[in-house]
């Protein structure tokens, strides 16, 4: 499917959070949302970083109508504070932001093995938080955003927080099948009970992104850092190339879609249907893993009656 961020629909009056809106996918889905009428809102784990993207947006489409407000999905009392001081409808979430593969075991504030914790417990708290607004919103959607790496993972993924001997990217695949079990289970939960909330998923193929070089990530060693610009050249497709799919997924795609490019193993090409792995379409793995997530967080959702 040939399709470009050229193609969006008029979005005037429409609000949406992306979250990790200060670089690459993220920026670019936040951009282009703007450019297109929305009201973002950039919600970044560094606020000042978040203003600096914001400036860049602004000095590209001028009309930009922005927001910065701090989240750090590391830490369950940022999501809680982010989610309960939301009070508008809301018509589009993307959750973008994350980490990967940091080589040492690293843990959020509240204990959960890093990329666990941002990845997918800190947006299934959020997405569960602002469903009220999702809900006030005008056929809102959910956007989650998971990658080709879910392929890696397994049914281990429902002890993925444990103790056993930690492997940067198996964490960082387990984190990636999370996401696309909860955007699939979130989907079935919001159709059995007729909510009119979509929920969708999407995949950027491989991108340049700040995720190669995060220096809470693959970029925390020297050698990850030096590599990070010559793989980006190489081997990856541009961010805003990247950014297609989720723009995609949060304009167009189908309910419970999982979008991506179609070329090279999904790593780049024309968007389409991306390919899941077994155990992403499990749809009893995906409800143990929302009563994992439940048990973990002290968190369920306050579904209408």
């Amino acid at each position: 499917m040939r399709w470009t961020a050229e193609q969006l629909p008029d979005l005037s009056g429409r609000t949406a959070v992306v979250t990790g809106a200060n670089s690459g996918i993220g920026w670019h889905t936040a951009f282009e949302l703007a450019r297109h009428g929305a009201h973002v809102i950039l919600a970044c784990r560094d606020v000042e970083r978040g203003k600096q993207a914001a400036d860049r947006i602004r000095s590209r489409v001028a009309a930009s109508d922005l927001e910065v407000a701090e989240l750090n999905l590391a830490s369950m009392e940022s999501v809680r504070a982010f989610g309960t001081g939301w009070n508008d409808p809301l018509d589009i979430l993307i959750n973008n932001a994350g980490v990967m593969a940091p080589p040492k075991r690293l843990r959020t504030q509240d204990g959960y093995e890093l990329q666990w914790g941002t990845n997918h417990l800190g947006h299934f708290v959020l997405t569960g938080l602002l469903l009220p607004a999702l809900l006030a919103g005008n056929r809102a959607r959910v956007v989650t955003v998971a990658s080709i790496a879910h392929k890696s993972a397994n049914a281990g993924v429902l002890g993925a927080n444990g103790d056993e001997p930690y492997q940067p990217h198996h964490a960082y695949a387990n984190s990636k099948l999370a996401n696309l079990l909860f955007a699939l289970e979130l989907h079935r939960k919001l159709v059995s009970r007729g909510l009119p909330v979509t929920s969708v998923a999407a995949h950027p193929g491989l991108a340049a992104t700040g995720l190669i070089s995060d220096p809470e990530g693959a970029g925390s060693t020297r050698l990850g850092r030096n590599l990070a610009p010559v793989f980006a050249k190489v081997f990856a497709q541009p961010a805003a190339v990247g950014a297609r799919a989720v723009l995609y997924a949060a304009t167009l795609a189908a309910p419970g879609s999982y979008t991506g490019p179609q070329r090279l193993h999904e790593t780049r090409g024309e968007l389409g249907p991306a390919r899941m792995s077994a155990c992403a379409c499990d749809p009893s793995l995906a409800k143990q893993l929302w009563i994992t997530s439940e048990a973990m967080t002290g968190f369920r959702y306050p579904w209408p009656s």
